[in-house]
C-alpha cells in the first residue's frame, strides 16, 4: 500500500496497515508524509532560518540559540497605520514558484503544504501581543477588521493553490500557537466570538478543495481542542504531550481527531533518558491512537533549537518502528 493511502487511512480512521511516519532523517524508518514549507518563504527575505522582514512587514530576530526566531517589530503597533496597510498579494507567483519541483519529489507520499501564522499568530505579529489582547477586550471592531483581512488573504491563497496544484496536495498545514504551559491565552467566549467562525470559514474552504486540515498549536490547549475538532480540524500536530496530561488527554480525544505527534520536545526528548523516550512513545501509541488509526509519528527536526541530541530522535523512531503494528498484535 502506498504511503499516501496509509496516511489518509490514519487520518480518516480507516484502519491503516501500520503506523505512518512523518520523518525524512532515518532510512530504516518509513517516510510517508512529505511536508513542503517553501510557500512560507518571504520575498522580503525572512524564512525559518533567516532573520529580517517578512512580507507582512513584521521584523524577525533570532535568539542566541538557533531557531526560527520571533517577531520584534510590529507594523501595526500604532493603530493609525491600519488604514493605509495592505497585506501581501496572495497571488504573487513568488510563493508558488518553488513548489512544483518539490511536489515532483513527493513520489507516493502524502503531501502537505504549510501556511504558517494564521489567526492569533498573525494578528499579534501585526499588532504586538499585549496590544492584541487589549484589542480583543476593548477594541473588538479593530481586532475583527484585522482578522477578516487575514482570512481574506488565506482564502485567496487557497484559491491560488487549488488553481495551480489541485489534487497534488493532500493537506494544508496551518499553525496557531494558542497556549502557555498553563492554559489558553483567551477565554472560551473570546475564542467563540473572534476565532471560531473564522476557523470554520478557513477549514470549510480547505475541505471544499478535497484537502485535510492539519493544525499545529503549542501550549496546554486542552480547553479548545474539542471545539477545534468540531470546527473541522482533521489532524492536530501536538509536540508537548506531557503538557496536556498524556494519558488523560489521549483517552479524552483519541478517535475524534488524528494526532501528528512526537515524544515531548520540551521535557522528555531534551531529558536524554532512553527508557523515558521509549516509554512515552509506547504511551502515545497506546493512548492517542486506535485500532482504526488516528496517529502519525512526527519528527520535529530541529534538535539544536530544542537542545535534543540526535541520539534521542533515533531512539524515539526506533521505538515507533517497533510499534508500527501495535494494534494488529492486540
Amino acid at each position: 500500500m502506498q504511503s499516501r493511502e496509509i496516511v489518509r487511512r490514519a487520518i480518516e480512521f480507516e484502519s491503516p496497515p501500520r503506523l505512518p511516519f512523518c520523518q525524512q532523517v532515518f532510512s530504516w524508518a518509513p517516510n510517508d508524509l512529505w511536508e513542503i514549507r517553501e510557500m512560507d518563504r518571504a520575498e522580503a527575505g525572512w524564512f525559518f532560518d533567516q532573520a529580517g522582514y517578512d512580507d507582512w512587514g513584521c521584523l524577525w530576530r533570532h535568539t542566541e540559540r538557533k531557531n526560527m526566531g520571533q517577531v520584534v517589530g510590529h507594523p501595526l503597533a500604532d493603530p493609525s497605520a491600519i488604514s493605509d496597510y495592505r497585506p501581501p498579494d496572495a497571488a504573487n507567483s513568488y510563493y508558488y514558484a518553488r513548489l512544483e519541483p518539490l511536489l515532483d519529489q513527493a513520489g507516493d507520499r502524502y503531501v502537505t503544504l504549510t501556511s504558517h501564522f494564521n489567526l492569533i499568530e498573525r494578528l499579534h505579529m501585526l499588532r504586538g501581543f499585549a496590544e492584541t489582547m487589549m484589542d480583543l477586550a476593548a477594541e473588538p471592531d479593530r481586532a475583527e477588521r484585522l482578522l477578516d483581512m487575514i482570512v481574506e488573504f488565506k482564502l485567496a491563497q487557497f484559491d491560488e493553490l487549488a488553481r495551480r496544484f489541485g489534487d497534488r496536495v493532500d493537506g494544508l498545514f496551518l499553525t496557531d500557537d494558542w497556549g502557555t504551559q498553563q492554559g489558553v491565552f483567551v477565554s472560551q467566549d473570546t475564542f467563540e466570538r473572534f476565532f471560531a467562525p473564522r476557523y470554520r470559514t478557513l477549514f470549510d474552504a480547505i475541505h471544499a478543495r478535497g484537502w485535510h486540515v492539519v493544525l499545529h498549536s503549542c501550549g496546554r490547549i486542552n480547553a479548545v481542542v474539542p471545539r477545534l475538532i468540531e470546527l473541522g480540524v482533521d489532524v492536530l500536530n501536538m509536540q508537548q504531550p506531557r503538557a496536556y496530561g498524556l494519558v488523560e488527554f489521549g483517552e479524552q480525544c483519541r478517535g475524534k481527531v488524528c494526532f501528528l505527534a512526537t515524544v515531548d520536545v520540551q521535557t522528555t526528548l531534551p531529558g536524554g533518558v532512553e527508557e523515558a523516550v521509549r516509554e512515552e512513545a509506547r504511551l502515545l501509541v497506546r493512548h492517542w491512537s486506535t485500532p482504526d488509526g488516528g496517529l502519525i509519528a512526527f519528527h520535529y527536526g530541529d534538535g539544536e533549537a530544542l537542545g535534543v541530541k540526535d541520539e534521542m530522535a533515533r531512539v524515539m523512531f526506533d521505538e515507533f518502528v517497533h510499534l508500527m503494528d501495535y494494534w494488529q498484535r492486540q
